[in-house]
């Protein structure tokens, strides 16, 4: 499998260069060379397959034989070490949790899968260090030190918007030490973003060898696609089309669901569901992109004005607004709305979400409210202890703390305080 630019398609390249240059050389997103398309028996009958068995043959086709056979199952059975429970909220609606993993976020399937396909790449090149530079709303940057931590030949430097994320979000980013760094920056997530695609373009940081973390890296997006098969397979029995809502910020999660659809799997309909920083709803009124100044929001790891997958969501539908529009809706909710959501699924429905879910959940019944024949699952993105505050506050419950937030919360925050790009490249520059 080639993958080339998608600012230019002449520029391609194989798995392993993608994943370890994270963009190409003219910083456009990689995108497959073609779509793969799985076997017609193995999704008629992928109830009897199991989840690592599903996730082997999902991911396969995308890495050729870059990595052999019994590598690339072993990867994907120490990503897949946690479960993914369906939980009946209400009647035909479901909540997919992807928060049992080691940080508690659905980005642990991506960052674990990334660092071991990094680790296997760069094993007999360890002499020459590879770093990972990731902006992170939330939860990818915990994800990804978590994954990366200790990795030989790596080094991981975080920048998050410093007040913006949650304590517990925080404290995942700067307790950890060893080959994690991570870089406090007064602005928005958009300002870190910014900031790490500043880097790529940086002719003067080109010995540095920085490569991404973000879902930008194709190593870290398309795994997400697992999550889809499973909760396919769990529902495939109710006879019913499966409608997806997705908690939507920088749009990979949705977009690795729309590869799966893409290679063979049969989901009835996509929703993105964001909050207050409504790019993409606005989009898909109007066909008009114009982001605008980000928002904060109770859903802090949404709070992304510019969403750098929605390229490849384009790409999937190789630009034809009509096509995208039949299988994708997307609706924009407020913090009140979220609020309320946490409280009535709390108290009606004896489910505690957080503020993510509840932004899914939403999306979820605003479609179903006018499209009844559809068996309706959101993804619950990130425990509900990771937005303690809130969530007690407002519902007036304590939350018990898991024990692997227990122990990064006694941990002590270390930072480095970044104001500008300038600041950036200089900490860069120091580490060649």
């Amino acid at each position: 499998m080639k993958y080339y630019s998608l600012n230019n398609p002449n520029i391609k390249v194989s798995f392993k260069e993608a994943a370890i240059t994270g963009i190409a050389q003219d910083k456009g997103l990689y995108f497959p060379e073609s779509i793969p398309q799985l076997d017609t028996d193995f999704i008629a009958n992928i109830e009897n397959y199991s989840d690592n068995e599903i996730a082997y043959r999902a991911i396969a086709p995308f890495i050729g034989d870059e990595i052999p056979e019994e590598k690339l199952r072993q990867i994907v059975e120490e990503t897949l070490s946690f479960p993914f429970p369906l939980v009946v909220v209400e009647k035909d609606i479901f909540a997919l949790e992807l928060f049992h993993g080691p940080t508690m976020a659905f980005k642990d399937v991506g960052a674990r899968f990334m660092s071991r396909c990094l680790n296997y790449f760069t094993k007999d090149d360890a002499d020459k260090k590879i770093t990972i530079l990731v902006a992170t709303s939330g939860d990818t940057g915990g994800a990804v030190a978590s994954g990366f931590l200790g990795v030989e030949g790596i080094d991981v430097v975080i920048l998050y918007p410093s007040g913006k994320v949650s304590d517990v979000q925080e404290k995942q980013l700067t307790t950890l030490g060893q080959n994690i760094t991570a870089l406090e920056v007064q602005g928005s997530f958009d300002d870190c973003q910014d900031m790490v695609k500043k880097a790529f373009l940086d002719d003067a940081l080109k010995d540095v060898r920085l490569t991404s973390a973000n879902s930008i890296n194709i190593a870290r997006w398309l795994p997400q696609m697992f999550y889809y098969f499973f909760a396919y397979k769990a529902l495939k029995a109710k006879g019913k089309p499966l409608a997806v809502a997705v908690p939507s910020g920088n749009f990979g999660n949705i977009c690795a669901g729309m590869m799966a659809h893409k290679i063979g799997l049969p989901i009835g309909h996509f929703i993105a569901a964001t909050n207050a920083n409504d790019t993409v709803p606005r989009y898909m009124d109007t066909q008009q992109y114009t982001p605008q100044q980000t928002i904060e929001t109770l859903s802090n790891a949404m709070d992304v004005s510019n969403p750098s997958n929605f390229v490849r969501i384009l790409e999937l539908f190789r630009n034809e607004f009509g096509a995208l529009n039949s299988g994708l809706s997307t609706y924009s909710f407020t913090d009140e709305q979220t609020i309320a959501t946490l409280k009535k699924l709390y108290n009606e429905n004896g489910y505690l979400a957080d503020p993510h879910g509840a932004v899914g959940y939403l999306g979820l019944k605003k479609y179903l409210s006018e499209n009844p024949d559809f068996t309706g699952v959101f993804l619950e993105t990130a425990h509900p202890v990771k937005f303690a505050d809130s969530i007690t506050s407002n519902l007036n419950i304590e939350i018990t703390i898991p024990e692997q937030i227990i122990t990064v919360m006694n941990g002590e925050k270390k930072t480095i305080a970044v104001d500008s790009y300038e600041g950036l490249k200089e900490f860069l520059s120091n580490r060649q």
